[in-house]
């Protein structure tokens, strides 16, 4: 197993997402996948209320029950996405019963959507509830996860309050994020990468995205994990783990581990650029838009749908982005952000494209 360092803690290199377990109503059974983890030298582990039916802190703490016997080190991540200092409160309480620890190793002010969800953080309380449990113990780092672009994580990261951040990123949205990650690094901020495989779009799409190996024998995961290992910045790839299988492969990918040289870098990049061209690169630029549609939202989830087909669609922008296919009735054809677009996509078009989708997939259900 490869270790980084996350601020004075030392981790894994590959992480444990506790959303996805398998049979989270089976606490032994999930906890077993959790131990399993851990013997195979995954230290870090992230969870939320909520997450597997709300069951997955509980999991958690089962296996901790157990961890905490064989005395070797591991640290433990949750969250809140509560505005209200007191709310954050009543949630750090809980989870630290259920996860049967003393402190939390990372703390997240959870699902930081837009700048106005982040100002609201701020006047509700939550931040200063989470520092304020950071003084007294209860937490060890106080951490931010987020969906925002990266200019506006930026933005957070430097007015100062956290110490990592946890976001979206692959090879599919790398420019989206990439002032984020920059901003993590110049700060000595830990970053933890949740989504690596692009929603499964780069493990389900070989033929698309082969070019992601650099050596022929690579599997696509090993390709999209070591991708983002060959990045110094990236702290800890989280994986959703839904079962033994998935942590042995996911392991194993790993422990595969080469870096990639600056040439197969250029080369992948080159590739992007060429025949992913009508892929939207989530640049920015056609953040234009006077009625106020989050453009390169619905221009990433397009991606997603030209891969996948409609049935996530709506999950995605509701989910991901924290909007609605309803949105783009606001839309008045003024073309505003196709003029603004680097890479000239025909973005109302494809407006029309993701409506008739949801259309479709919903008369179809």
């Amino acid at each position: 197993m490869i270790y980084r360092n996350y601020g004075d803690q030392k981790t894994a290199a590959l992480g444990f997402g506790g959303m996805r377990f398998e049979s989270p109503q089976d606490t032994d059974k999930s906890a077993a996948t959790v131990l399993r983890a851990y013997e195979k030298g995954i230290t870090y582990f992230d969870t939320a209320p909520g997450y597997c039916e709300d069951q997955s802190e509980i999991i958690m703490g089962s296996a901790i029950r157990e961890m905490k016997k064989l005395r070797m080190p591991f640290t433990i991540s949750t969250k809140s996405s509560r505005a209200d200092g007191g709310e954050v409160r009543v949630q750090l309480e809980e989870s630290l019963k259920r996860l049967n620890v003393d402190v939390i190793d990372y703390y997240h002010c959870w699902y930081v959507l837009t700048l106005e969800d982040w100002e609201g953080r701020k006047k509700g309380g939550a931040v200063d509830a989470i520092l304020k449990a950071k003084e007294e113990g209860l937490i060890r780092h106080a951490v931010f996860s987020t969906h925002l672009q990266g200019s506006d994580i930026r933005k957070v990261i430097e007015e100062g309050y956290f110490e990592g951040v946890t976001l979206g990123y692959s090879l599919l949205n790398s420019p989206f994020r990439q002032d984020g990650i920059q901003a993590a690094s110049e700060n000595g901020m830990g970053v933890v990468v949740m989504n690596p495989l692009g929603g499964g779009l780069l493990t389900s799409n070989p033929g698309s995205f082969d070019f992601l190996k650099a050596r022929p024998e690579q599997s696509m995961l090993e390709a999209a994990l070591h991708f983002l290992l060959s990045d110094d910045r990236i702290t800890v790839p989280l994986v959703g783990f839904r079962n033994d299988d998935d942590v042995d492969t996911a392991v194993a990918a790993v422990e595969s581990f080469q870096p990639y040289s600056e040439e197969d870098l250029s080369r992948i990049n080159a590739r992007v650029e060429k025949e992913f061209n009508a892929m939207c690169t989530s640049c920015m630029y056609c953040n234009v838009c006077p009625e106020d549609i989050p453009v390169w939202a619905f221009m990433e989830t397009w991606n997603h749908y030209k891969l996948s087909g409609g049935e996530g669609i709506n999950d995605r922008l509701n989910g991901h982005w924290g909007t609605s296919i309803e949105v783009l009735e606001r839309c008045t054809s003024c073309r505003k952000c196709e003029r603004a677009c680097t890479q000239h996509l025909p973005i109302l078009e494809r407006f029309e494209e993701l409506k008739e989708a949801v259309k479709g997939h919903l008369q179809g259900a």
